[in-house]
């Protein structure tokens, strides 16, 4: 179902695919995961490693997940929003979106992506921290948050990349 390949081979515009396809977020096992669409984030080089920057506000359950266990995944799947209509606006406390989703968990290097996912990036944490309005050398970004819910930003070395066979 899926090739395993380096993340230098990502033929795709990840810019566009994060910024207007959108990605889920996920973290967990099987006793316990989650996962959360996303819109913001990046990838590039980090302390000698294929890296990816994630963007997550304190009050997602994702976030939960993502403080327990030390890898996550990134998983795309193209112009389809549908997946995106229920990650994005349902909390997993208050629903099952695996069911409300029809997505096929898979499990691997400690963490969660679906079997539904074009592209698949699995990293292992390697920082997070908080941003903190004192920060901004630019005000403009502070429109974003007018409650105070500052994003966590989270690095992580890439692990694995899978591709859709």
């Amino acid at each position: 179902m899926f090739k395993e390949i380096s993340a230098k081979d990502i033929k795709d515009n990840l810019i566009s695919a994060i910024a207007d396809e959108w990605m889920l977020i996920s973290a967990g096992n099987e006793q316990g995961f989650n996962m959360m669409t996303a819109s913001w984030g990046f990838m590039g080089e980090m302390w000698g490693a294929d890296s990816v920057v994630i963007a997550v506000r304190p009050q997602r359950y994702t976030m939960e997940f993502l403080d327990k266990h030390d890898t996550f995944a990134l998983s795309f799947y193209g112009d389809n929003k549908e997946i995106h209509k229920v990650c994005g606006s349902k909390s997993g406390r208050d629903v099952d979106k695996v069911k409300e989703t029809g997505l096929t968990p898979v499990f691997d290097e400690n963490t969660v992506y679906f079997g539904e996912a074009n592209k698949v990036i699995i990293c292992k944490k390697q920082y997070v921290s908080r941003l903190t309005p004192d920060k901004f050398t630019d005000t403009e970004p502070l429109k974003w948050y007018p409650n105070e819910d500052y994003h966590y930003m989270i690095i992580g070395k890439i692990i694995k990349t899978l591709e859709k066979k």
